[in-house]
């Protein structure tokens, strides 16, 4: 009979070859690759509708006769909606379990997604962007999660930030999505079949996350120790079977601080008692939880603005602002120049994600993390040098300081934050933590989405870029302040 053991040292286990050689990487399972491409999907999905939005956002001002306030209502509605999911539903992955929120978030997605194509008015399309948001936010913290607490710890930095770069894959896919049908179907009515596009992918993910496993590191801190074998088992079926048995040791002790309770001991009750929110503002996870949510909320004030507004700052720049357009035909072919660039520009968004996976286990979170807010600071300072020199010089900074931008945003903070989120906290308050940062972070992305649209028409762009450089600068020195390394760390050791 097998000694007991962690849920993660079978998972970080290699197997051997009968002569007793061991395997020089951990092989992943058909469950672990499973869970990881169906996590997959929500990122996808993210950035998909936020980012189309910014090319059906014209189509909609048209169509409902927007004001400046409306288009910083229609903006942020989903961005809203995810700061209140992953608060209110992200949480709930520790309450119920990984698995079933992760199939709950998505079938939410998919009716509000289906109710948001055919929206008959205003409200109703406000509404149902922001349950899309919803949805979008509860799979934040939950989809890192089911992530990271099924693959080994050497390989989980680039497998949770391989699933993230699907964010910045649907961006690009919104963006071109939008553009095609736009370039095809050139009517206001436009902007409900980009949203439509993806109500079939939805379902088809939400029939998919039936069919995973729950997570043993969260079952097991239930008290759940004959389910948590099960599931690991489950998570590690392969041909030849290996591991032949899965006996789980029991938990250590909990920190009073992470388990909710003020008492310098702990019992068997305080062990599965559901902590509280509270919990995370204690020491030590208090540390913890400043390095999630700070960075994350400076960094979503520069990339959602920079992100969703990218087209109408390119029309604004180059001479063909939106507003000054009179009829449908006009804000069309202007919607589709904004567009083209923007698609353009969305591509180092994947350029700098897949250098993240390949850095992150490497450079380490923290190192990148700063970096990459120095660099963000840098090529916003390019931007905003383009509004005061001539073309050609003019469109060659634009260009480059929003390609540049994304790049360094995806492989720096945009990437790390999501990533810290989800590796430091106790496994009993991953989910409240990882949703708590993420909630925290979308109110800036909110706060710049509703403003953004009133402070281009107030202020103008170059105060608004100088605003986002500070921003980033402070990012990297609250990254540096409150900094904990988790690169090829267990999560177990984490929590200890």
């Amino acid at each position: 009979m097998t000694e007991p053991r962690s849920v993660q040292s079978y998972i970080d286990q290699t197997p051997f070859w009968p002569d007793g050689t061991p395997t020089v990487s951990v092989p992943m399972t058909r469950m672990q690759w499973r869970i990881w491409l169906l996590a997959t999907a929500g990122k996808f999905f993210e950035g998909l509708v936020v980012f189309m939005t910014g090319v059906a956002l014209p189509l909609m001002v048209k169509d409902f006769d927007l004001s400046p306030v409306g288009k910083g209502i229609v903006s942020a509605a989903p961005l809203a909606g995810i700061m209140v999911g992953a608060i209110a539903l992200g949480g709930l992955a520790d309450s119920y379990g990984r698995r079933l929120m992760f199939v709950v978030e998505m079938a939410v997605f998919t009716v509000f997604l289906a109710a948001l194509a055919w929206s008959p008015n205003l409200a109703w399309l406000v509404f149902c962007l922001f349950g899309v948001g919803v949805a979008l936010g509860c799979d934040y913290p939950t989809a890192h999660l089911v992530v990271s607490e099924s693959i080994p710890s050497k390989d989980r930095g680039k497998l949770v930030l391989g699933a993230f770069a699907f964010q910045a894959i649907g961006a690009l896919v919104g963006t071109a999505l939008g553009y095609a049908i736009l370039a095809n179907l050139q009517e206001v009515s436009a902007w409900r079949w980009m949203y439509a596009t993806a109500i079939v992918p939805a379902a088809l993910v939400v029939l998919g996350r039936l069919f995973v496993c729950d997570s043993g590191h969260w079952l097991l801190s239930q008290g759940r120790k004959a389910e948590a074998e099960r599931a690991v088992g489950q998570l590690l079926e392969r041909d030849p079977k290996y591991p032949k048995e899965v006996r789980l040791a029991d938990l250590p002790a909990l920190d009073p601080a992470t388990a909710g309770s003020t008492s310098t001991g702990s019992t068997s009750a305080d062990r599965h008692r559901r902590p509280g929110w509270w919990s995370l503002f204690r020491r030590p996870v208090r540390r913890a939880t400043v390095l999630a949510s700070v960075p994350w909320f400076l960094q979503d004030l520069s990339t959602y603005g920079i992100g969703i507004f990218t087209p109408t700052i390119l029309a604004a720049t180059v001479g063909h602002d939106v507003s000054d357009a009179h009829n449908i035909t006009a804000v069309i072919a202007r919607d589709l120049l904004a567009a083209k660039g923007a698609a353009l520009i969305d591509v180092l968004l994947i350029v700098g994600i897949l250098a993240a996976v390949l850095l992150t286990d490497r450079i380490g979170r923290i190192r990148l993390q700063i970096w990459g807010f120095v660099g963000c600071a840098f090529a916003l300072g390019l931007a905003a040098l383009s509004l005061h020199v001539a073309e050609p010089l003019r469109t060659f900074l634009l260009f480059g300081g929003f390609m540049l931008f994304n790049f360094m945003t995806n492989v720096g903070p945009n990437a790390q934050t999501y990533l810290l989120a989800g590796e430091v906290f106790p496994a009993r308050i991953r989910g409240k933590g990882a949703g708590f940062a993420a909630a925290f972070a979308k109110i800036g992305a909110v706060a710049t989405a509703f403003l953004f649209p009133v402070l281009l028409a107030q202020v103008g762009i170059d105060l608004l870029l100088a605003f986002l450089i500070a921003t980033s600068l402070l990012g990297a020195l609250v990254t540096w302040r409150f900094r904990i390394e988790t690169t090829r760390v267990n999560l177990e050791d984490i929590e200890r």
